[in-house]
């Protein structure tokens, strides 16, 4: 930190950032409304900067006399009128040298504002800082999922003329029943309403001619749930003994046996 020089200050500009001694602030008589500060409070506060050597923001303006020279004060104000954001340094003789230089950094954006306190000690230093917004993130993989799945195909590598639409879908009338299911010879294709995006997916079980279900692997592509194999009957199953639905999907062509 640089020491602070009283100098004869010049008429600043709105807006502009300058250094302001601490002992050149004065309460504004012109404040129109209670705000912490009074004298006291101005005085506090210059105590707080010199003892912790950190840098505030305040909005102040300078003080004019009759005719509209400055005094070399600057009024700490409040409400709407001229304001001036200045920075308050405490000066380097006022921190002990076996101490760590101290400030704050404030960063303002459209959509946060960041607080950072910054030590300077001669030994470390950092040379970037970096946020991470896991919730952003989700929102964005979400939607590039979603937009992904409205464009790109169920599978690519499909002979839509070797596509078989030979089953048929029967049981619970279940809210997330699906449309249709089709394959290409190779794979099963099952099609879910738009909404399912929104619910959970059934897992899937091949049936065989026994009646026993096997768990069978697939993953799902938007609303379609592709398994690579084919099969003569499946169910869908969700929910506990009390209230499980169930849903068949079942090939025309053959019996309920595995291929």
């Amino acid at each position: 930190m640089n020491a602070v020089t009283e100098t004869a200050a010049a008429e600043p500009v709105s807006g502009v950032e300058i250094f302001v001694p601490l002992a050149k602030l004065k309460k504004s008589p012109r404040n129109a409304r209670k705000v912490p500060h009074g004298e006291a409070a101005i005085e506090a506060l210059a105590a707080s900067i010199q003892h912790k050597g950190l840098i505030q923001n305040l909005v102040v303006e300078p003080e004019v006399k009759e005719d509209g020279t400055p005094t070399g004060y600057y009024l700490v104000t409040a409400g709407e009128g001229r304001r001036l954001a200045m920075l308050l340094r405490a000066k380097r003789k006022q921190i002990k040298k076996s101490e760590p230089v101290r400030c704050w950094l404030v960063i303002n954006t459209d959509r946060r504002t960041y607080h950072l306190e910054l030590r300077a000690t001669p030994a470390t230093y950092m040379a970037s800082v970096s946020w991470t917004y896991p919730q952003d993130q989700l929102i964005a993989l979400r939607g590039g999922n979603i937009a992904a799945a409205t464009v790109a195909p169920a599978a690519t590598g499909v002979d839509v003329t070797s596509l078989n639409f030979r089953y048929r879908i029967e049981g619970d009338r279940a809210p997330w029943r699906p449309i249709r299911a089709f394959d290409d010879s190779r794979q099963v294709f099952i099609e879910f309403p738009a909404g399912i995006s929104q619910g959970e997916m059934p897992p899937l079980f091949v049936t065989g001619a026994a009646g026993d279900a096997e768990l069978v692997n697939y993953r799902v592509q938007g609303r379609y749930m592709v398994v690579d194999r084919l099969f003569a009957a499946a169910e869908l199953r969700l929910g506990d003994r009390r209230n499980e639905q169930r849903v068949r999907i079942v090939r025309d062509d053959g019996r309920e046996r595995r291929p």
